[in-house]
């Protein structure tokens, strides 16, 4: 059995890595030893699992079945494991941990310093940038990311949801005008992020029959949207921003929501991190953490999450 269970989370290894040369790599052994392990769940199961005859790593059906299956299988396993090793040990050590700029700055690095105060043992190393991580290949232990994780190894807790709001300040409204229909933002000074060669100039809103979207641009770009929300303050030009980094603005009306009748996109908030044999009880406390002292703003109907609290 337990073999079997070893074999099922290197499957999910093998796939999460894109290749068994990756799989092995991170699991710091042979690539023989991989590809003679995964011949031989292949052979147990009677089926091929991956199909070698092309450049090009694809599962094949049966084994795109497996993976679906083995990884919660294989997550709360692990789960149990660390629940279980959680209750013997306090959290201690070392614990790295990234968030976007501006929630993290706002929030999340308050939350930390109070877990670090509660938990004298623990050390937290916060590092903040608008880019998505690869946890997989970084030294991070937890990435609080907007965007949901896909491969098969980092596992996710939902932390937030809200939506994201056009907006400006007074100030620029009274210079500018109004828009009144989405196409109406195409002739604003739009405050665009960037990423690298990559400028966001295409804002999508939800119209009354269909997605609407719109290509605007600006004399002001930012690869930080912390600066983006300070432009807007400054009446320089239309953002859009997450509701939770300007609810705050809003309500004092130093920034105004435009189209309120087009709803933009909606916005969720992720703790991620490498799921382990064992997980460091200091990563499990610090997201229950986070979920228990965030605000609750625009967290109803939160989907399950991939991580077993």
């Amino acid at each position: 059995m337990a073999d079997e269970v070893s074999d099922l989370r290197l499957f999910t290894r093998i796939v999460a890595a894109g290749s068994l040369s990756g799989a092995a790599r991170r699991a710091n052994t042979s690539l023989t030893s991989v590809s003679r392990r995964l011949s031989g769940l292949e052979n147990r199961l009677g089926v091929r699992l991956i199909d070698r005859g092309s450049r090009k790593f694809t599962l094949t059906d049966e084994g795109q079945l497996l993976h679906e299956r083995a990884v919660p299988i294989v997550q709360a396993l692990d789960a149990v494991a660390a629940e279980l090793s959680a209750r013997s040990r306090p959290p201690q050590g070392l614990l790295r941990v990234s968030a976007p700029h501006e929630i993290g700055r706002r929030q999340i690095s308050g939350l930390c310093r109070a877990f670090a105060e509660r938990h004298p043992k623990v050390r937290i190393e916060l590092t903040l940038t608008d880019v998505r991580p690869d946890i997989l290949e970084t030294e991070l232990d937890v990435a609080i990311q907007t965007k949901r994780p896909l491969e098969g190894e980092v596992v996710y807790r939902k932390l937030l949801s809200s939506r994201r709001v056009i907006c400006a300040a007074p100030s620029y409204l009274l210079a500018r005008g109004r828009p009144n229909r989405p196409e109406d933002l195409a002739h604003h000074n739009c405050l665009c992020v960037t990423r690298g060669a990559r400028i966001y100039d295409q804002w999508t809103v939800r119209g009354p029959q269909a997605p609407v979207k719109v290509v605007v641009s600006g004399s002001l770009t930012s690869n930080n949207t912390d600066t983006i929300h300070r432009w807007a303050l400054d009446g320089a030009g239309v953002a859009i921003k997450a509701l939770w980094d300007i609810e705050d603005d809003l309500r004092a009306g130093r920034l105004v929501e435009l189209l309120p009748a087009f709803a933009c996109d909606d916005i969720h908030l992720y703790a991620t991190h490498f799921t382990r044999r064992h997980v460091p009880p200091r990563i499990r406390a610090f997201i229950d953490f986070l979920v228990e002292h965030l605000p609750t703003q625009g967290a109803e109907g939160l989907e399950p999450s991939r991580l077993l609290a």
